[in-house]
């Protein structure tokens, strides 16, 4: 049997010691319903919030990724837009090189047919030189290939390959000072245009292939971050129906653990009817 102490109250440290225990679960709770998270700190626990960070990390330097993939697809986009313009116009110069090649046509038709030529001959090389996105041109020859993110770490890159459409190359064959004077060199340069229209048309092609290369790629990192973020969320979001529950309860149990120490403190007062 214990004492009976005026100095030592054992039931109202026990009860002390209880009620304490429960305000700090309670307060737990709270801060996960305020925050949504059941590891919202190191302090709640160590391995899963490092864990977290990682993964937190790696969702952000992935919009890095997706940033540099959408730069490349626009760059593309820009290449494509004009090499696209570049066929065109290589088709109405084979247009004006046939019309000319007509030996029935009299020479002053012939010098307005090459006046045209040349202009559009001209133009292809300012359409090349404005194919611009953020100071990549894919289509002049300034750079071998673009490269973009691919990881979150910055080790694997998307290659995309360019293509000189400048004149005078390896693409379009036709020279910056090409034209005609005669019937006899407008049908010269038909063989010129076509193997230049057909290898514009293969470069597109490659091109359009980077560029599905490139939008695949970017939807899969946007699916990679969606896995990721889910996946941070098994890791550190609170079961909010459960702390709801949990909250109910440790309020009750905090009230129950007032009234226990009351009445523990209440036990000394006891002794006085002792001494009646």
């Amino acid at each position: 049997m214990s004492n009976v102490s005026v100095n030592t109250n054992v039931g109202a440290m026990i009860a002390l010691q209880n009620l304490s225990m429960t305000s700090s679960q309670l307060q737990a709770t709270q801060t996960r319903i305020s925050t949504g998270l059941k590891v919202a700190s190191a302090k709640d626990d160590g391995a899963t919030y490092a864990i977290a960070q990682m993964q937190r990390s790696a969702v952000s330097s992935l919009d890095a990724v997706k940033d540099s993939l959408n730069r490349a697809s626009s760059s593309i986009d820009v290449a494509m837009s004009a090499g696209q313009s570049i066929s065109d116009m290589l088709t109405q110069m084979k247009e004006k090189a046939l019309a000319a090649s007509d030996t029935s046509l009299d020479t002053t038709s012939r010098a307005a047919l090459n006046t045209d030529f040349m202009a559009l001959r001209d133009q292809i090389t300012k359409t090349i030189s404005n194919a611009v996105f953020n100071g990549v041109n894919l289509l002049d020859g300034s750079r071998a290939n673009l490269q973009a993110l691919a990881n979150a770490d910055g080790t694997s890159k998307l290659t995309i390959t360019s293509e000189n459409l400048s004149l005078g190359g390896s693409i379009v064959t036709l020279g910056t000072t090409a034209g005609f004077g005669t019937s006899t060199s407008a049908s010269a340069l038909l063989t010129t245009i076509d193997a230049s229209i057909n290898n514009v048309s293969a470069a597109l092609a490659k091109l359009g292939t980077s560029s599905k290369s490139v939008d695949g790629h970017s939807t899969f990192i946007g699916k990679l971050q969606d896995s990721l973020t889910a996946g941070i969320g098994n890791l550190v979001d609170a079961d909010m129906a459960k702390e709801s529950a949990k909250l109910q309860s440790l309020q009750t149990k905090q009230q129950l653990g007032v009234q226990a120490l009351s009445i523990a403190n209440q036990a000394p007062q006891s002794i006085l009817s002792l001494f009646k």
